[in-house]
Parts: C-alpha cells; sequence; structure tokens
C-alpha cells in the first residue's frame, strides 16, 4: 500500500504547475470579468446595488460603482494576460476584503477561495504562459 501511495504522490508531483497557474488566472480572472461586464451593461443597475445593497462606505454609488467595474474589468484582463499579475491581485484582494468586511461577510467561503488563488499568484506568480514570464526571459535577463 505505501508503494502505491507513494507512486501516486510522486507522480501527481510531476503535473505542471505552469498549468494549474494558468487555470487559476483564467478561472479566477473569470469570476472578476463576468462582474465588471455585468455592471458595464446595466450600469444604472449597478449604481442602484450600490445605493441600495453594498451600502460601501466612503464613496458615491456611482463612484464606487466605476471603480469597482474598471478595477474587475482591467484587472482580469490583466491577469488573463499575465501581465502584471503579481500588481493586478492586489485591488482585486482589496475588493475582496471590502466586500467581506462592509457588504457580504457570510460569503467568506467564495472569499476565501478567490483570495487563496490570488495571493498564490502574488507570491508564486503567473508561471511560463504569460507575458510577464516573456518580459522577464527576454528584456530583464539580457542586461
Amino acid at each position: 500500500m505505501s508503494s502505491w501511495v507513494d507512486s501516486m504522490r510522486e507522480r501527481l508531483g510531476r503535473f505542471p504547475l505552469s498549468i494549474l497557474q494558468l487555470g487559476m488566472r483564467v478561472g479566477v480572472g473569470m469570476v472578476f470579468f463576468k462582474a465588471g461586464l455585468l455592471k458595464y451593461n446595466s450600469f444604472e443597475f449597478a449604481i442602484k446595488l450600490f445605493e441600495d445593497e453594498y451600502k460601501v462606505p466612503l464613496l458615491a454609488p456611482a463612484v464606487a460603482a466605476r471603480i469597482a467595474m474598471m478595477n474587475e474589468l482591467t484587472t482580469s484582463t490583466l491577469l488573463f494576460a499575465g501581465l502584471a499579475t503579481r500588481l493586478a491581485t492586489l485591488p482585486l484582494l482589496g475588493m475582496i476584503s471590502v466586500i467581506q468586511i462592509f457588504v457580504y461577510p457570510s460569503a467568506w467561503p467564495d472569499h476565501v477561495l478567490w483570495g487563496s488563488i490570488l495571493i498564490f499568484l502574488l507570491t508564486r506568480g503567473p508561471g511560463p504562459f504569460s507575458i510577464d514570464y516573456l518580459i522577464e526571459r527576454y528584456f530583464l535577463k539580457r542586461r
């Protein structure tokens, strides 16, 4: 039994991390891209949500809705491309934190999942299937 477990562990350990990193970027990026696109396609409704349901402190609802929409669309696009990936995770982590604390405290399972993926990308990077990797490999290493 132990040899079977060791063999399976060794096989699973050979699975390319780069594929996981790509899947994480696309998966979490899609969540935020869809949310941003929804705000873009029905912006008046998004403002109404920020007025009546979200009640984000310190910002006018229209301003908060616009910031959230731009944040979601921009950072998710960066995640898809793997461009400025580590930087792109930071506003999303901030937004998740604000939503968790002020808007939907009971939605912690989603926020923990998304936050964990974003923290992984922040600390480990986007992987070789990314523009960040190409920039680092071909432009920054040639000095």
